[in-house]
């Protein structure tokens, strides 16, 4: 008898008799070896795999992260099904891989989870499969830029999905294009050379934003050429808006003004004297429809936090150097009046939020001092502020910690929040007071300012230094939140 067997090899077979299947065997279990180390070549040395990710349950709410600030540019995530409350041990890590420097957080567009990072003189922007961190394709190019201050010499703005392409906005202002899916570049522009931009105290590092067919990019060159707005398919300049008060660190966001869809940039980054605000600009033509001054009178000082609209055609602005918290009121016109300001209110970085008619923020410049503030939206009146604080066990010592500058993430209807060392926290937060439900020590890393994305019930948090207790160097850990 002759039996005909399928070979691994395509477009063949063996005709083979009885006698000779222990070496077809043989055969067959050494090219199913060969394979398997292929691809676990192709897997990245930097990747440690821990655990399977639970199913994502049938009637849960999902969404891509596709900006560092989520979805809706907001802080806050669609998403359900999340959990939370986590065991002694914490949330179930499954995967973590090295990272190099920067603050960018990360992006995410269905499977596709992306990066972008310095390592080994190049700005690379990589992509991996989002549920077990495999990569997938790399970007880079070389890039010389050296902080001054002593910070990161990596990207600070966070790379975006929009329809089939990712952008990414380099720490010396390189704006690239690529395609999603496999990483090729589209068009670049060296917008640092292009624009004559300055290096400001820390580089570039406004995020994008993507407003139909337009990239919008707070790029402060020379010539007062402030905002750009760029086609988001060929890279070609589309409109420029001009005004003297330069690119800030806080990144561009969208409202909705008496019915018309405006683009808000905070501007203001390194000047003598000082200068910057927020801009009110149409985004079909850079027409720019409002202006309004805030910022500190300080040299050593820049605008960071994203403009957050508030609804009934308000908008909050912070900065945490002099003139803190203020909320605006635009007329019809787009004229702006003041309905309150408060000093104390200096919020650093992170982005507020806006939650059942109460307005969420940490004030404070520096990490001593740093509080949790709830206040009335309408008048600024405080609800309360407190520090977040509690008592932890490591390595058999007790510590005090607190959130310090931390990060907020809203979801459902609680507050997942990342303190700037590396603690993770669930938190349940109302006009009358927080309450600690879940905390977890992630590492002790500073430097720990990236806001961390939810996408599928899959939380991904940014190491950005090595951590102070285990050694580890710049990570990124994907946690498992889906509820079960």
């Amino acid at each position: 008898m002759r039996v005909l067997l399928y070979s691994r090899f395509p477009f063949s077979f063996f005709p083979v008799g009885l006698t000779t299947l222990p070496v077809l065997c043989a055969i067959s279990l050494a090219l199913t070896c060969l394979i398997s180390q292929a691809e676990e070549s192709r897997k990245s040395p930097d990747l440690i795999f821990h655990a399977e990710a639970s199913p994502l349950p049938d009637d849960a709410v999902s969404a891509d992260w596709p900006r560092f600030n989520g979805p809706n540019d907001n802080a806050q995530s669609p998403e359900t099904a999340i959990t939370s409350k986590w065991p002694a041990s914490g949330p179930k890590l499954l995967w973590e891989t090295k990272k190099g420097e920067g603050y960018a957080s990360p992006a995410i567009q269905g499977n596709l989870l992306t990066i972008f990072h310095r390592k080994d003189g190049h700005e690379r922007i990589d992509c991996m499969d989002a549920t077990r961190g495999e990569p997938i394709w790399t970007f880079q190019y070389p890039v010389e830029y050296r902080d001054r201050y002593g910070y990161s010499n990596g990207p600070r703005a966070s790379p975006v999905f929009a329809g089939n392409h990712l952008y990414a906005h380099g720490v010396t202002a390189w704006l690239t294009c690529l395609e999603s899916k496999n990483g090729k570049k589209v068009w670049q522009r060296n917008l640092g050379e292009e624009f004559s931009i300055p290096q400001y105290f820390f580089g570039k590092g406004s995020t994008p934003i993507v407003i139909k067919d337009t990239l919008i990019v707070n790029v402060g060159g020379s010539e007062d050429r402030c905002v750009v707005g760029f086609d988001r398919l060929t890279g070609k300049t589309k409109w420029i808006t001009k005004d003297s008060w330069g690119a800030s660190y806080s990144s561009p966001s969208r409202a909705v003004i008496h019915g018309k869809e405006v683009c808000l940039v905070f501007t203001g980054g390194e000047s003598r004297p000082p200068e910057g605000g927020l801009l009110v600009i149409d985004p079909e033509n850079g027409k720019k429809l409002a202006r309004f001054p805030w910022r500190s009178a300080r040299y050593e000082s820049a605008n960071a936090v994203p403009p957050l609209p508030i609804g009934d055609n308000r908008v909050f602005l912070s900065e945490c150097y002099e003139k803190g918290g203020v909320v605006l009121e635009f007329d019809k016109r787009f004229t702006p009046s003041i309905v309150w300001s408060d000093q104390t209110l200096n919020v650093h970085w992170m982005t507020p939020i806006v939650f059942d008619k109460a307005l969420y923020g940490v004030a404070g410049r520096h990490q001593q001092g740093a509080d949790v503030f709830c206040v009335n939206p309408s008048n600024g009146k405080a609800y309360w502020r407190d520090r977040i604080h509690w008592t932890d066990e490591v390595d058999g010592r007790s510590l005090n910690l607190e959130l310090f500058r931390g990060a907020f993430l809203k979801v459902e209807d609680f507050f997942i929040c990342l303190s700037e060392i590396g603690s993770l926290l669930i938190v349940k937060m109302d006009k009358k007071g927080w309450k600690l439900i879940s905390k977890h020590q992630l590492f002790f890393a500073p430097g720990t300012w990236t806001l961390p994305a939810l996408s599928k019930g899959l939380l991904y948090v940014m190491q950005n230094e090595n951590d102070r207790r285990a050694g580890q160097g710049p990570r990124l850990l994907c946690y498992d939140l889906r509820k079960r």
